[in-house]
């Protein structure tokens, strides 16, 4: 394990020195940054969301690329629920769920940032990568959606496991590394939901991965269209869902999706279930032998 991470006798928590490289110019950044242990320059930096920032920063002992993620904390309903996440993340240790690496609460006068040390994940996030195919015209073949979408479901089937829901699942929360294993990330709106009594919070759950594989496939969600003129989306999830014509996937795929779509959330798979039905239309491994007898 690399050393702490310091400010002024605060532990980030575990992790390996990290130099920063995303300073703004402006003087609360630089004292922040002395949460890391080391100034730095400019490498990248943006919103990403009304009250959060992420910066690319370097380990100065690993040479690894990390992102930190700045929690504004205006009161202290802010900072309970940055240090929820904070807690979320500590739940679990999953490949298709994004681990944090270290962790402070830094004071800002009045104000508190919350420093979260994550994975740089390279890829970028799952949409980002379909509307690129969706800008070249292209679409994201099966065999692709099956390997990224399994992915995904393992991530969210070991938060069912343990009693957690995600509540905003999107494919601009999921992550795709070099290899396409995605990564679930914003912890912060998970929520202790007790899914192994209420059947309910796993059935919106499924109709949350459905709309996920929704766009891995036909490069859009099932009610943009909808919420950009302006309509009731409220409305159009109480209708049953048709999906396009298209001869690019199996039909066994368009069914798991269609019953994943299901308006009776009595009638969706569970997750165990959607996990079972993908397996069955991923190929075997080379060399295995799949004749049945």
């Amino acid at each position: 394990m690399g050393g702490l991470l310091r400010h002024g006798g605060v532990l980030l928590g575990r992790g390996g020195d990290a130099q920063a490289r995303g300073v703004r110019g402006h003087e609360s950044d630089a004292q922040a940054w002395g949460v890391l242990g080391h100034s730095g320059c400019l490498c990248t930096g943006g919103v990403v969301g009304g009250f959060s920032y992420v910066d690319l920063v370097e380990g100065l002992r690993d040479g690894q690329f990390y992102a930190l993620k700045r929690i504004l904390c205006h009161d202290k309903e802010d900072r309970q629920a940055a240090l929820h996440e904070v807690k979320m993340h500590g739940l679990f240790d999953h490949p298709n769920i994004l681990p944090l690496v270290a962790h402070c609460m830094v004071e800002k006068g009045a104000k508190h940032e919350a420093w979260l040390l994550l994975p740089y994940v390279k890829g970028g996030t799952l949409w980002s990568e379909v509307q690129a195919l969706r800008e070249k015209g292209t679409f994201m073949p099966e065999q692709r959606i099956l390997l990224i979408f399994h992915g995904i479901c393992q991530g969210l089937q070991a938060m069912h496991s343990k009693g957690y829901a995600h509540r905003d699942l999107k494919p601009t929360n999921v992550l795709l590394d070099e290899d396409d294993r995605p990564v679930l990330m914003d912890l912060g709106s998970m929520n202790q939901a007790r899914i192994e009594v209420s059947s309910s919070r796993q059935a919106m759950a499924v109709q949350s991965l459905g709309c996920v594989l929704y766009c891995m496939m036909f490069g859009e969600g099932p009610f943009d269209a909808i919420f950009q003129k302006g309509d009731s989306v409220a409305l159009a999830v109480q209708n049953p869902i048709t999906l396009p014509p298209t001869t690019r996937y199996s039909e066994a795929l368009q069914r798991l999706l269609s019953s994943m779509m299901m308006v009776n959330p009595q009638e969706r798979p569970s997750i165990n279930e959607v996990l079972h039905q993908l397996e069955g239309l991923q190929p075997a491994p080379a060399g295995q032998d799949t004749t049945q007898i």
